[in-house]
């Protein structure tokens, strides 16, 4: 039960933080053709998966708990994005290429259509 506490934390920062860095972003550019707040979180979300997660493999800092608060927590409220990179990163770095051009292909093909298909059917309803 602890754990699940711990992730929700996080999550509530994560989240309350991709509403603020998104909604500044979006508010501060004049940009209104592409949802440059979103790109915005993905891309920190990613930097930071990647910076802590390299710092994590190579200096062995996190606790179990610690990990799971700002991996699933934090960064998996700020966004899911954030992890898809990373573990399609990992995957290449371990040499499991086709096994990354699939996650990478899979997760946005199917994504979108899924998006595509739960829109169908909520019209449908």
């Amino acid at each position: 039960m602890i754990n699940i506490l711990i992730v929700g934390i996080g999550g509530f920062i994560g989240s309350v933080g991709r509403y603020l860095v998104g909604g500044w972003v979006h508010n501060s550019t004049n940009i209104t053709w592409f949802p440059v707040g979103t790109f915005a979180v993905n891309m920190c979300g990613c930097f930071l998966i990647g910076f802590l997660g390299g710092i994590s493999e190579s200096l062995q800092v996190f606790t179990p708990e610690t990990r799971l608060l700002l991996f699933i927590g934090v960064l998996g409220g700020f966004t899911t994005f954030s992890s898809f990179g990373y573990e399609t990163f990992t995957l290449i770095r371990d040499g499991e290429v086709f096994a990354a051009a699939a996650n990478a292909g899979l997760q946005v093909i199917l994504g979108l259509g899924f998006v595509w298909l739960g829109n169908i059917l909520s019209r449908i309803l």
